[in-house]
């Protein structure tokens, strides 16, 4: 057998790897592991926290290394870190502060457990953060919240979804997580698959030697990526690894 082109392949989760259930199907489940035993190493690269990422990696049996919350967290294995990058609270305080203003639905990531509107702490400072997040249907306050973010500076702003807006220290993004996952591996980014369906995804689809969307994937996703697959309740990723991945042997 050839020696594959391709020896990464990085999965977003949500719209991605899961369905609209939240569920790895089966079809999907068994081609990651026929693509790992055939020596490709499959990295989730999520914007979920590890604590919300890590059911699925042991579902898969993943030993490889993990990117989490955009790529504010790279793990070497499923339970040791190898780097993290923290926002200023300071920054999380004014982002709370413009949720609270436009009565939007805002989220954060602490390295302990996830906050929301509902279930939000008192003790900003004393706690170590790792991303924010808004959602509104409202296009017009969403558009509000985007130019305060962006006066705010030091910030990288993204989305999961066409409704929110997540927000990462600046120059932190899926891209750097994988490049770094890539360091750790010995590999090139040209060796790399990366596989998305939203703006948080774009700059690792763009970085990487073959950038796919998922059919259910945001337009400019798709416009950016260099293969569009099968929709995440299509079993699009088992389709690419059949397909793109381990043919041609």
């Amino acid at each position: 057998m050839s020696e594959l082109k391709y020896k990464l392949l990085a999965l977003d989760m949500d719209g991605t790897l899961l369905n609209d259930n939240h569920e790895i199907t089966q079809e999907t489940a068994k081609w990651i592991q026929i693509a790992i035993r055939r020596g490709v190493h499959v990295c989730l690269s999520t914007g979920r926290a590890v604590y919300h990422a890590m059911p699925y990696a042991v579902q898969l049996g993943l030993e490889t290394p993990m990117v989490t919350v955009n790529g504010s967290e790279v793990w070497k294995a499923p339970h040791e870190l190898h780097l993290r990058h923290l926002m200023d609270p300071a920054l999380i305080r004014k982002m709370y502060e413009i949720g609270e203003k436009y009565n939007s639905w805002y989220w954060a990531y602490s390295v302990e457990e996830l906050y929301n509107r509902d279930r939000w702490t008192d003790n900003i400072e004393g706690l170590e953060w790792l991303k924010f997040g808004f959602t509104t249907e409202d296009d017009e306050i969403r558009h509000q919240i985007m130019m305060e973010l962006q006066e705010m500076g030091g910030l990288q702003m993204t989305n999961s979804s066409p409704v929110n807006i997540e927000v990462n220290p600046e120059n932190v993004s899926k891209a750097t997580g994988v490049a770094e996952v890539c360091q750790l591996l010995g590999i090139d980014m040209s060796e790399v698959v990366a596989v998305g369906d939203s703006l948080n995804d774009l700059a690792v689809i763009e970085a990487v030697g073959l950038g796919v969307a998922m059919g259910n994937a945001q337009e400019q996703v798709k416009e950016a990526a260099d293969l569009v697959i099968g929709s995440n309740n299509e079993d699009g990723i088992a389709h690419l690894i059949r397909e793109h991945i381990l043919k041609g042997e």
